[in-house]
């Protein structure tokens, strides 16, 4: 009876020794091909193991989602929509100011006729460029803090071996899988909300300006009377027969209306 019952006990420990055989979900191979990429698909070993190696990720270091989403928290501008709330407001609007000032408006004021007669319009037209910058500022960082909280939540990772044309698949394991999605729900997610709002205030603005610049010069066409009304006013820059009787009545004495 001792006998029987050591070796039972000799059969679960060997059966809970070896390693379970897991039979990959696409083919029997460890590797399956699709259209030149290779799903990598980690081993019992890995996956029992409660570490996260990072040595047996055959993904390169600067390829992995958590180290790119480390090197964006610290790259020019991402690093804005990540820190604190004034300081990034704060940021943005020197940026825009900034090219308002200095770049806008000098344009818009040389470059206008007259600008000394209605300022209102090279001053909202600078107000607009600034915007308009931001937003392709704003823009730019959603995008890129999109790209790294979708790899950062994805249970799959591509990445290329030695180029381009060599791209494969990794499967994460579970535990490198919860990391991740937590950091991309934390931590990536707040920031992306945060650039939702700033291009919606952003967008909110710009239409604002451009309803004003449409005001002004539909404000500022509307002050010109017709020159064919009896005492209008005539258009700078424009001859009329009628406005120039109008005002100097003594030049065509003598000379019929043609009217």
């Amino acid at each position: 009876m001792q006998i029987i019952l050591l070796s039972s006990e000799m059969a679960i420990s060997l059966f809970l020794s070896s390693p379970p055989v897991v039979s990959p979900p696409f083919s029997a191979k460890p590797h399956c091909h699709f259209h030149n990429r290779r799903i990598i698909i980690p081993s019992a070993s890995f996956r029992n193991n409660n570490s996260l190696p990072e040595t047996e990720c055959p993904v390169p270091s600067e390829q992995q989602p958590v180290n790119e989403y480390k090197a964006l928290s610290e790259s020019f501008p991402f690093a804005w929509a990540s820190g604190d709330l004034v300081e990034y407001c704060s940021r943005l609007f020197v940026t825009g100011a900034s090219f308002a000032l200095f770049v806008g408006l000098p344009v818009l004021w040389f470059g206008s006729v007259g600008p000394e007669s209605d300022p209102l319009k090279p001053v909202l037209g600078a107000a607009s460029s600034g915007l308009f910058v931001v937003t392709l500022a704003v823009v730019r960082m959603y995008l890129g803090w999109a790209y790294i909280g979708n790899r950062l939540l994805s249970a799959t990772v591509e990445y290329e071996e030695t180029g381009w044309y060599d791209g494969q698949m990794w499967v994460k394991t579970p535990e490198i899988l919860a990391r991740d999605r937590l950091l991309g729900s934390f931590s990536v997610k707040p920031v992306l909300g945060r650039l939702k709002n700033t291009l919606v205030v952003l967008a909110t603005s710009l239409l604002l300006c451009a309803g004003l610049l449409i005001s002004a010069e539909s404000s500022q066409k509307a002050g010109y009377v017709p020159s064919q009304e009896v005492g209008g006013r005539s258009v700078p820059g424009v001859y009329s027969d009628e406005s120039a009787r109008t005002f100097e009545g003594d030049a065509f004495c003598g000379e019929p209306d043609l009217s």
